[in-house]
């Protein structure tokens, strides 16, 4: 941590190491006497009094002054921390370029407000963090239709004339000093733009050709002077720009080549000792802003908590995330506190824009003694183990490559038959992606990140049960990406997630498949708490009804975004073994209601943007099935009934009125849509609306009045079983209340008197009929399977009224409780649903996998030691049910 300098608070003894020790503050101390007096008596005032009338640019060298004074004093007494010194310096940068904004424009058009003028603050000042001595990096930016000019003045012309005056105004000098030194070198194209830039072409210069840097100095921009909401909107515009969803590793390819170039520009002040450049040498202040950056530019695409402005905040928030090590961050923001520190001591000795450590003994000493240490051997002593450690964190994010795959013919035959592969079409593959065979492969850089690779990914490979089928399926998913740098650099970077990448590849055929059209779903697997779990529904909707979607086209494909990443993570923990499957198939549940809440709120709100809402009424959806019973698997449908509440015969009360009945039916169907239609973004799910009254032949949407006298008067035994599983998964307390209410007098017993018993055992036979098991290990349809014991517990549940739960093995359970099925049937659920939940992800034709690790991946997920226990299990599973089910069908003959 660092050393607080001596008589903390002590502003006299502040005082006097500045006069004896920095010639710009003891100048400065001769000329602000009223500030000496105030600190003598103990006080600091960071706004001290100046002549209003003075002229501007008069006023604002004098505030600047005075402000540096004080601003040192609070710094050197230990009364203001690095936090407060550089709000302070930053809200007077920030007021000032305000003023002279406004100054600029009223003197050319008197009476005009600052309209279509702004500056975007970027850098420090950007984030709060001023320098002491330190100049600010504008982008000047102006509206052509708002900025105020005279009668056949150009935009152009007027915007450069306001952007010189203000410059003049900041840096001009006279015997008061200045007031700010000003560079406007980090605007587009610098060397052949004016100092001002019409704002839409600066946006469409960000959208297509920035460079990385130029991402990395977004992080901290803000509007802050002149037009702000003019600089608001642009900042909006450009958002995607800088924030990326998918992962860029080129990027931070192209920071770390920034930092060696500086480096190597500075190389003077690199060696750590007099003359060290605490900013750009080893371990300085600028490798601990890249660190944060380059893990911002990573992950605050998909994590908006890591885009805070100011570094420490950023190491912080990254820390907390889990996106960087804890004790990491620790030492780097004690480290930068520091730097900063001294930094500012370095700057206050002359008032010079410098990061050096003076390069004498005698100036050194200066230095430390002006921040309260004996020499300069003290201050070095104090800087050495944070430089230290800020250098070798850096320095980790190197790469760190394997030797190159070689390109002879025969050595690489080789290396690939000790691996165990097929090397005659190894080599074949690996051939034709080197030259460019797939359009993802065809551009240079996206070879040269190739090359980068495929050590990796033939190490990584060479671990695959089927080494020849996993690179068949790698070269699939090649064949159809149509671009492939990126997952390559991700890849390159984070060589562990190679090893995921053949596992899915070797033993999920779904998820390989899912990749080969998605491969920006990889990025979701960066971090290891993907593998975690996807949270709970609070969480799940909170991310859905964030992010950056500004319409409704927009928050569609946000939710289908994240509802893709949140499947492809689940089906990801399976298979490497890191989740329950029983977990998985209720997170995929949750993944789901989340999405049906978010979309159907979000079709509610615009369908009634157009035809109103229908008072005293709104919409429930009813969940049915798996959905229902909070269990899905990665291929499951969703089961909805479409409910309304209020009168069928009211009306819509917007500019389009509807009649209920026809208002909830159109606005039903585009809910459907909205989870159904896939888009860019990926699809979401297949919807299943065969369970409503009616069935096909009925409305999609019907009142809950209707709902209620259909289950009570008409519905069939199989529409009754349905019910069971029923849940209601978006609508108000009262709304959820009421249909639950509906829902449970029906089958408490509400409801048309019919032979359950010989209905069910009627349609079990026909399903046997027209659907039969899929494959040899078809969990579900197999007699004795999920279906015969959905049957089981159904028929009971309404035949004796009583365990009702959506969720079957809730169900299971109150059944055995009531002694009316053994125990031990929840065990054969589990079981049952443990497989099936698995099987649809690595062998979706239910048939035993041919790979032997497959079938151990598959023992392992169902808890037991290899692949006859797997085989095992089921019949002992299905046994424990058909002897249920017969009995029951015995007893009921009886």
């Amino acid at each position: 941590m660092m050393t607080v300098p001596p008589a903390t608070g002590d502003l006299v003894e502040a005082l006097d190491r500045a006069r004896r020790w920095s010639p710009f503050l003891a100048m400065v101390a001769a000329r602000e006497p009223g500030i000496v007096a105030a600190a003598e008596a103990g006080r600091l005032d960071l706004s001290p009094a100046i002549d209003p009338d003075l002229p501007v640019a008069t006023r604002l060298r004098r505030q600047r002054r005075a402000l540096a004074l004080t601003v040192a004093l609070g710094d050197l007494s230990g009364r203001l921390d690095l936090t407060a010194v550089t709000a302070a310096l930053t809200g007077f940068a920030d007021q000032a370029l305000d003023t002279a904004i406004r100054t600029a424009i009223t003197e050319r058009y008197p009476g005009e407000e600052p309209r279509g003028f702004t500056a975007i603050a970027l850098g420090k000042q950007g984030s709060f963090e001023l320098n002491y001595s330190s100049d600010i990096d504008p982008i000047l930016l102006f509206d052509p239709a708002t900025l105020p000019r005279r009668a056949r003045e150009e935009p152009e012309e007027a915007a450069v004339r306001i952007a010189r005056r203000v410059v003049e105004l900041l840096q001009a000098r006279d015997g008061d000093g200045y007031v700010l030194r000003v560079d406007l070198r980090l605007r587009p194209s610098a060397e052949v733009t004016p100092i001002a830039l019409p704002v839409d072409g600066a946006i469409a210069y960000y959208e297509s050709q920035a460079l990385a840097w130029e991402r990395a100095a977004f992080i901290r921009a803000r509007a802050a002077a002149g037009d702000i909401a003019l600089g608001q909107r642009f900042l909006t515009a450009i958002r995607p720009f800088v924030w990326r969803r998918t992962l860029d590793f080129g990027a931070v390819g192209e920071i770390r080549a920034l930092s060696a170039r500086i480096r190597d520009h500075h190389a003077q002040g690199q060696a750590f000792g007099p003359g060290y450049d605490l900013k750009r040498g080893r371990g300085g202040i600028r490798e601990v802003e890249f660190f944060a950056q380059i893990h911002q530019l990573i992950h605050g695409g998909r994590d908006p908590v890591v885009r805070a402005p100011a570094t420490r905040d950023a190491l912080v928030e990254l820390a907390i995330g889990s996106w960087i090590d804890v004790g990491d961050a620790a030492a780097l923001g004690d480290a930068y506190t520091l730097l900063r520190t001294i930094e500012h001591r370095v700057q206050m000795i002359d008032d010079r824009q410098t990061h050096a450590l003076p390069a004498t003994a005698d100036a050194l000493d200066r230095v430390a003694r002006l921040h309260g240490l004996g020499e300069g051997a003290d201050l070095l002593a104090l800087l050495r183990p944070h430089v230290t450690r800020v250098g070798d964190v850096y320095d980790a994010l190197d790469d760190r490559r394997r030797p190159a795959l070689s390109r002879d013919p025969e050595t690489l035959a080789d290396t690939l038959a000790a691996g165990g592969f097929d090397p005659d079409f190894a080599v074949r593959r690996i051939a034709a992606w080197r030259t460019g065979t797939y359009p993802a492969l065809r551009s240079p850089a996206a070879r040269d990140a190739l090359e980068a690779v495929l050590p990796t990914l033939v190490e990584a490979l060479g671990t695959a049960p089927d080494r020849d089928q996993a690179l068949r399926r790698l070269d699939a998913m090649l064949e159809s990406m149509p671009s492939a740098i990126n997952i390559f650099r991700l890849l390159e970077a984070r060589p562990g997630l190679a090893d995921l990448l053949v596992r899915l590849l070797a033993h999920a055929p779904v998820l390989a498949d899912e990749l080969a059209r998605r491969p920006a779903l990889l990025d979701g697997l960066i971090d290891a708490t993907a593998l975690d779990g996807v949270g709970d529904l609070p969480m799940l909707v909170a991310a859905m009804r964030g992010g950056d979607a500004g319409d409704y086209g927009a928050r569609l494909d946000h939710v289908r975004r994240l509802v893709g990443e949140a499947r492809f993570a689940l089906g990801a923990q399976i298979v490497a073994g890191t989740a329950d499957p029983l977990a998985v198939a209720a997170g995929y549940a949750r993944v789901a209601e989340a999405a049906v809440g978010v979309l159907a709120d979000a079709t509610v709100a615009e369908f009634a943007a157009a035809h109103g809402r229908v008072p005293d009424s709104e919409l429930v959806i009813l969940a049915l099935g798996r959905f229902g019973g909070g269990a899905l698997t990665h291929a499951s449908d969703l089961d909805l009934v479409y409910l309304f509440t209020g009168d069928f015969r009211a009306e819509s009360d917007g500019p389009r009125p509807l009649g209920a009945t026809l208002y909830y039916n159109r606005l039903v169907s585009r809910i459907t849509a909205a989870l159904s239609v896939a888009t860019a973004a990926g699809p979401l799910y297949p919807v299943d609306t065969r369970l409503r009254p009616s069935g096909a032949q009925g409305p999609l949407a019907v009142s809950l009045d209707s709902f209620a006298r259909y289950q009570r008067e008409e519905a069939w035994t199989w529409e009754h079983m349905a019910l069971t599983r029923a849940r209601t998964v978006h609508g108000s307390p009262a709304a959820r209340a009421a249909t639950d209410a509906v829902v449970a007098s029906v089958l408490a017993g509400d409801r048309s008197t019919r032979d359950i018993v010989a209905d069910a055992r009627t349609m079990r036979a026909d399903m046997a009929r027209h659907k039969p098991p899929r494959g040899g290990i078809d969990a579900k349809l197999l007699p004795g399977g999920l279906v015969d014991l959905e049957f089981l517990v159904h028929v009971l549940q309404l035949t004796r009224r009583t365990g009702f739960a959506p969720d079957l093995g809730v169900a299971i359970d109150a059944l055995a409780a009531a002694g009316l099925v053994s125990s031990s049937l929840r065990g054969a659920h589990d079981a049952l649903t443990r497989l099936l939940v698995t099987m649809r992800l690595v062998a979706p034709d239910a048939e035993p996998p041919p790979a032997t690790a497959t079938r151990a991946l598959v023992a392992a997920a169902l808890g037991v030691p290899d692949w006859p226990a797997v085989v095992a299990s089921l019949a002992a599973a299905r046994q424990e049910v058909a002897t249920a089910w017969d009995a029951l069908m015995q007893e009921q003959a009886a």
